[in-house]
This record gives structure tokens, C-alpha cells and sequence, in this order.
């Protein structure tokens, strides 16, 4: 009976690297030394290459400044995003005096208030009411009437700059001033959109009041300025 004929010898070679079995960031770096070993002709727990070659001491990381890094605002509630025409815009109609300063300070006040990701704000007319009075409570001056705040909010509706949600909530148009990321404001056009038979002509996208889009007021106030020792009129 004959025997097996003997298993061939493996060739010797360099035996690989082991990946390092590490969690988090130390597989990370045990992946990179791994890879600078072999480099280099060295193995990653540091014993010296027969060749001669030198064993690597040490790495050193530096990082860059992380862009994703988030504003500094002013406050505790965060921050909104808002479009720049409109911020434009309502100056301009507060100039032309072709909305009120209370339909100013109601728009004003419910789209800081934001729930965040819904543009709803879950304000009643009343607590509208006291927190614009707020300040003006400690001063002693003159405030905001409950049933001012529902004019001003009935003709924000009419601009489609809000829109009344049920329940005491008001909706903001979020194509105007929106507190949330842009997946969060999609879905809120979205729902919007699917609630309005996807009309174009509806709320949030036909935003008044009519005709008071200037694109440019004269600012003559009839003032002197003085620029650097000149004098210039404004």
C-alpha cells in the first residue's frame, strides 16, 4: 500500500500584519500604524526589521478646524433661517407704512417661537399678546391689546405670511423664516403643499400684501452727514 504522497511545503514569505482588534478611534489608528508598519518594513508592536531598516518611534496627528461647527447666536432659543428678500421686504413695508406696526411685531414674535422642524407655533393670542407686552410691562409704556393681536394675525393670514393650523396653532410660511434644517423644511412644504391640493396660488407660495414690492424707496430723509470732514447729504 503507498503511501500519500507529502503535502508541499509552503513557501516562507512575510507573514502579514494582523488588523488590530481595537473599538472607536484605536481601530482607526491601529489600521494606519498597520499600514506605515509595512511601509517601513516593521511590525506594528515594534520589533526591529533584520534589514536594518529603522523602527518607527511615533506618529503624530494634526487635525483641521471641524466646518462643521455651529453658530454662535445670541440667547437660548437658537436660530431661525430667513429669507433675505423677505427681510428686505418687510423694511420696505414698514417704511411705505403698507403694514402696521403691530402686524410687524406679531409676525415678528410667533416666527421666533418656532417649534423646531414644524414651523408651528403653539402660542395663544394671549400668550402673543403678553410676551409682546413683556418689556413694555416693566417700563410702564404702552402696550398691545388681545384683540390688536387678532387684527394683526387675520391680516398676516391674508399676506400668507401664517396660516391658522387648528387648535389655537399657527403655522408660519416657512419659504419665509424657517427654524430647522432642509429635510425638516421639505417635509413641512410637503405637508403644506398636500394640504392645499398642491396649488401654487395657496399658501405658503403667493405672499402679499399686493403691490407693496418696491424694489427700491427713496430714503431722503434730508439729513447732513459728516464723512472724514466732508459733508455730504443723505
Amino acid at each position: 500500500m503507498t503511501s500519500d504522497q507529502p503535502a508541499r511545503r509552503r513557501q516562507r514569505g512575510p507573514r502579514p500584519v494582523p488588523t488590530p482588534v481595537a473599538a472607536g478611534n484605536e481601530a482607526e489608528y491601529g489600521d494606519i500604524l498597520a499600514v506605515l508598519g509595512q511601509q517601513l518594513g516593521e511590525k506594528v508592536a515594534g520589533v526591529a526589521d533584520p534589514s536594518g531598516r529603522r523602527r518607527l518611534k511615533g506618529v503624530h496627528f494634526e487635525y483641521a478646524a471641524d466646518p462643521r461647527a455651529v453658530h454662535d447666536m445670541a440667547g437660548g432659543a437658537g436660530y431661525s433661517l430667513a429669507s433675505n428678500w423677505f427681510t428686505q421686504l418687510l423694511a420696505q413695508l414698514a417704511v411705505a407704512n403698507s403694514i402696521t406696526k403691530s402686524q410687524l411685531c406679531v409676525f415678528l414674535f410667533v416666527a421666533g417661537g418656532q417649534v423646531p422642524g414644524t414651523g408651528i407655533t403653539q402660542y395663544t393670542q394671549q400668550e402673543i399678546t403678553d410676551g409682546l407686552n413683556k418689556i413694555a410691562a416693566q417700563k410702564g409704556g404702552k402696550m398691545i391689546t388681545r384683540s390688536t393681536v387678532n387684527r394683526a394675525v387675520q391680516a398676516l393670514c391674508g399676506y400668507n405670511w401664517v396660516e391658522k393650523a387648528g387648535n389655537g396653532r399657527i403655522q408660519i410660511n416657512v419659504r419665509l423664516w424657517f427654524h430647522g434644517n432642509s429635510t425638516a423644511q421639505h417635509e413641512v412644504l410637503a405637508e403644506i403643499a398636500d394640504r392645499h391640493d398642491n396649488d401654487v396660488e395657496a399658501f405658503p407660495y403667493a405672499v402679499g400684501p399686493e403691490g407693496a414690492h418696491q424694489e427700491e424707496l427713496d430714503l431722503d430723509f434730508g439729513s447732513e452727514i459728516e464723512v472724514r470732514g466732508r459733508r455730504r447729504t443723505g
